[in-house]
């Protein structure tokens, strides 16, 4: 077996870093006799040379300054583990310029200047690997790219943020309120300090522009990726929707048809049986439906130091492999995918819906409420009311059939002005069952 080395540049050692370092340094004799991949860590890049870390470094492989390590003749591949997108992605362009590989977990990056960074590396012939960037340890660029190639996919759903997962089914499982799910979040480490990224949807939206690239053959923005969060969830949406016979899950949804393609990050009603809302925990899964194989469902750690950093690994082992052989081909196995899709509109979609309004009790109120569904041509398949209390405010809960999202909206901003409702409406839509 000709062994295949590679010398590699990291920048950054947090979480993720981390953890490439300790399988690297673990599984070193594995990789060089079973793999025959061999890896020298040249440099890492870290913006304090003093902190305290949970993996032990040699002084001489630290340095402060970034760019010596991309500009670095000695250095074959670029291990970028920073995250965000200005000076990161000013790294990785600069890496590619001088003639280095990269292999990245930042989805933010990928899915904001992912244009840019795919071209630059196309016209020098490097390459970006990003396995990491989406579901942590699961194989889904992989299995999109290589194992599934023969598909055309009709829909993606996805559970792929981990702290918004674990909040929910805090919720759900034990009847915790969001605040303390979320404050449970941060103590178990599956939440940041803050953590508006991952409770507005947009890390989910990052890794779904990612996967619509990869799956879909084309790019949306993701400034055109419609996203809620899961801030305006109350633990009554959680307790209603069992009642009703759903669970309450954030997914990145995106479906193909003749008209567009939706693409949408939002909390999501699914039937108790579906197989998505028996994910739990800070567990992902990606739900795939493919034209030749039909629903492929891939599950398991979405994040953390070492389900990412194997992710990492696969990439690295990947590119080992073909390093000595690229040529021009080769080097663009990933073109990124320049044909711009195009993107439906929020208000086309037709749905389900979960409607909860807080009311008056008195009588005549759902009469009120009815009339204006009515009016919009929206119909009601089940209706819930909390038993009467007099003289306070009740909440009074119903299920949609299918309607026209620009109707249901427009039905909402009709009922919030009504004397007898108090507060804002909430909205949650519904996805049938599916694999």
């Amino acid at each position: 077996m000709v062994m295949k080395k590679l010398r590699l540049g990291l920048l950054g050692l947090g979480q993720v870093g981390s953890g490439v370092y300790s399988i690297l340094k673990e599984k070193q004799a594995y990789l060089s006799s079973e793999v025959g991949v061999q890896f020298t860590i040249q440099k890492i890049a870290v913006k304090n040379l003093s902190k305290k870390r949970s993996v032990r470094v040699p002084s001489g492989l630290l340095t402060r300054d970034a760019y010596s390590i991309v500009r670095d003749p000695s250095i074959d591949v670029v291990v970028e583990l920073m995250g965000g997108v200005g000076e990161a992605g000013r790294l990785v362009k600069e890496a590619l310029r001088h003639g280095k590989h990269v292999v990245t977990a930042n989805k933010a990056l990928l899915a904001e200047d992912g244009d840019e960074i795919f071209n630059l590396a196309a016209r020098l012939k490097r390459w970006v690997l990003f396995e990491a960037s989406v579901g942590g340890g699961i194989p889904v660029v992989k299995s999109l790219r290589e194992g599934l190639v023969a598909n055309r996919f009709e829909s993606i759903h996805a559970i792929i943020n981990g702290t918004s997962n674990y909040i929910l089914s805090q919720m759900s499982e034990g009847g915790a309120d969001f605040g303390e799910a979320l404050k449970s979040a941060q103590q178990k480490g599956y939440a940041e300090a803050d953590p508006t990224l991952d409770i507005d949807g947009s890390d989910a939206a990052h890794k779904l522009a990612i996967l619509v690239r990869v799956g879909f053959g084309g790019k949306v923005r993701f400034k055109d990726i419609y996203r809620e969060g899961i801030q305006q969830i109350r633990a009554e949406d959680i307790a209603f929707a069992r009642e009703f016979g759903y669970r309450v899950k954030l997914l990145a949804i995106a479906k193909d048809s003749k008209e567009g393609i939706e693409v949408r990050v939002q909390p999501t009603l699914l039937p108790k049986d579906h197989i998505l809302a028996n994910v739990n925990g800070s567990f992902n899964a990606v739900l795939m439906d493919g034209d030749k194989t039909g629903p492929v469902l891939l599950y398991g750690r979405g994040a953390g130091s070492l389900p990412t950093a194997s992710a990492v690994i696969s990439d690295l082992v990947d590119l080992a492999k073909r390093y000595e052989r690229l040529d021009a081909e080769d080097a663009l196995v990933f073109r990124g995918n320049s044909r711009t899709l195009k993107l439906l509109n929020i208000s086309s979609l037709q749905s389900r819906y979960y409607l909860r309004f807080h009311v008056v009790d008195q009588p005549g109120v759902l009469g009120k409420i009815s009339r204006v569904l009515g009016v919009h041509r929206i119909s009601i398949s089940d209706c819930y009311q909390r038993e009467s209390r007099i003289g306070s405010v009740v909440s009074l809960i119903m299920l949609t059939h299918h309607a026209h999202e620009s109707s249901i909206r427009g039905a909402i901003r009709a009922i919030d002005k009504l004397g007898v409702v108090k507060g804002k409406s909430q909205l949650i839509r519904m996805e049938e069952n599916q694999g």
